[in-house]
């Protein structure tokens, strides 16, 4: 990606930095003691004064710069789900004015098929099958009970036969796609559902030189994620595996790390990860998203990745990455998108269709923390804004439960629109 002139004052902190401290260690031992303090600027983002001293005795400590906080970046949520007619009416919009670089996903026909066992609680993870022409329609319900077709987009139409099955048993039934705006299916299995006590977790992260700041305060937000997701979601057996991805020509395109519940060693992995490369816009979305579609994911977890970008994958590359997409939709994955600062048009409604096609959330980084580089405002109409370690842990404690998990009121830091736990109000739909 282009730097913008922040990235390159960021880029020149940090060779102040480095050069600052490369003269501190190769100082030569004095008689006497001088003190000398330094103010160093890394890009307007860490800010601090370093003191070095030069004495008979030789230190060769060096001073690490200070790392973010957590706790500071804010961000905001939004559930196309939830509003179908917004999301049908902005993908149609846009997929108009991008012309054939995007596919128009037509979601506005939706089967919410929900899989329960005889006492009528959700069966999580049970293997669907639904008929239809030109092959099988495969989907994975979540904790929940419920997987989501799209008749339009799955091509499914008329008469089609859903099939179930799961620990709690299996069931099947015959059913005439309505062409509703939403139609509601029941399965009910003879045994006994689980509740879901595991989480597969993959971060997938643009590590270009634009993403800086989001990495930089990412890799400070993971232990209070995983601190109050497990504090949500109880002690959910969790693992975490880890993707970074830059472009062609950069020092690599895709780097893959397998799922691990040793949490301190991912985080360590995570702090070795920099942001470098980029040169253009797009990125290489697709090859990331595929080797998430590699991993090996539990058969009884939740399932979810998070990826925290700000670009889109190149226009050739567009069919790839919902095809990667449509890989983990079969495998019951939930894709939470996180648009970092600067995301264009394009890479919203990529981030958006690859998590309206799964179940997931789509989620954005707002101005409200004062961090980084201007945040795009979402083509959205209703959203709520808290602490993005919060905002995470929230809604992957929810992916595990198979509820929404609602801000507190004391966390919320400024709301737009006319929200209602995470609906826009219909006459916000119908003045759209």
């Amino acid at each position: 990606m282009q730097f913008p002139v922040s990235m390159q004052s960021r880029l020149c902190g940090l060779s102040a930095l480095a050069a600052a401290l490369s003269a501190c260690s190769a100082a030569p031992e004095r008689e006497t003691t001088t003190v000398t303090t330094r103010e160093l600027d890394i890009g307007g983002i860490v800010k601090m004064r370093r003191e070095t001293r030069t004495t008979e005795t030789a230190d060769d400590t060096e001073v690490e710069p200070s790392r973010p906080q957590s706790g500071i970046l804010t961000a905001g949520d939004y559930d196309d789900i939830l509003n179908p007619d917004l999301y049908a009416k902005y993908a149609s919009r846009l997929a108009q004015q991008m012309g054939d670089d995007l596919p128009f996903i037509d979601t506005r026909t939706r089967v919410a098929v929900k899989i329960v066992d005889e006492a009528g609680r959700a069966v999580p993870q049970a293997q669907i099958v639904v008929t239809r022409k030109g092959g099988t329609l495969r989907l994975v319900s979540g904790a929940d009970g419920v997987a989501s077709f799209y008749p339009r987009h799955d091509r499914v139409s008329g008469l089609t036969r859903i099939s179930a099955t799961s620990d709690a048993g299996s069931a099947s039934r015959n059913i005439t796609v309505s062409g509703q705006d939403m139609q509601a299916v029941t399965l009910t299995v003879a045994g006994q559902a689980h509740a879901v006590r595991a989480l597969d977790l993959v971060l997938v992260l643009d590590t270009t030189g634009s993403m800086g700041d989001e990495m930089a305060y990412l890799q400070a937000e993971l232990d209070k994620i995983v601190e109050r997701l497990k504090r949500d979601a109880g002690n959910v057996d969790l693992r975490i595996g880890l993707i970074v991805y830059r472009d062609a020509g950069d020092d690599y395109i895709v780097r893959s790390y397998p799922l691990s519940g040793d949490i301190r060693s991912v985080r360590e992995t995570l702090d070795l990860q920099d942001a470098d490369g980029g040169g253009d816009t797009p990125e290489a979305v697709d090859r990331a998203m595929m080797a998430a579609a590699q991993m090996q994911w539990r058969g009884d977890a939740a399932k979810a990745v998070l990826l925290v970008a700000d670009a889109p994958p190149h226009s050739e590359a567009v069919g790839a990455t919902l095809e990667a997409t449509e890989r983990l939709r079969s495998e019951g994955v939930q894709i939470v998108p996180v648009a970092a600062s600067g995301v264009e048009d394009s890479a919203q409604y990529v981030m958006r269709t690859m998590a309206v096609l799964t179940q997931g959330r789509y989620t954005f980084l707002t101005d409200d923390s004062g961090v980084g580089n201007a945040h795009a405002e979402p083509d959205v109409s209703c959203y709520v804004v808290t602490r993005l370690d919060q905002l995470i842990a929230r809604v992957l404690a929810g992916i595990v439960q198979g509820r929404r998990i609602e801000a507190d009121r004391n966390e919320i830091i400024r709301t737009v629109g006319d929200y209602d736990s995470g609906r826009c109000r219909a006459r916000q739909i119908a003045s759209r």
